[in-house]
């Protein structure tokens, strides 16, 4: 049986690009914790020396926001891993990953939106 060699090439050609784009979705991931990291501690220093009251709350209430980011790229790239001719051992792996970083990111974002309501009565009952 002949094979179409162009049709191999472009399809070579297609899953390298994937690959390619899931290694940069996967940095920009880390990235976005590592940015988040040094910002956080920025603006956590910047705290101490103002003497602010909840300067935890806060440094974990802005680190959150980047961690849901960086789960919300990595899922990006766990999707984009199986996006070319995946296998049914490649699709169950995503499915647990997607299940465990979705699950994650829900938690996240329930302790994010109770913490930013939490510090918002904090600040408006010191008035």
């Amino acid at each position: 049986m002949l094979t179409n060699p162009t049709h191999s090439g472009a399809e070579e050609l297609v899953m390298n690009a994937v690959l390619w784009l899931k290694l940069g979705v996967e940095v920009t991931g880390a990235a976005v914790i590592g940015f988040g990291l040094l910002a956080v501690l920025a603006s956590w220093l910047r705290g101490l020396r103002a003497k602010k009251e909840d300067l935890f709350g806060e440094a974990r209430l802005s680190f959150a926001r980047y961690l849901a980011l960086a789960l919300e790229l990595q899922l990006g790239a766990d999707i984009l891993s199986t996006a070319v001719a995946p296998s049914w051992d490649q699709i169950g792996k995503l499915a647990a990953i997607a299940v465990i970083r979705t699950a994650l990111n829900y938690f996240l974002r329930q302790e994010l939106h109770g913490d930013a309501s939490h510090v918002g009565k904090k600040s408006s009952s010191d008035d």
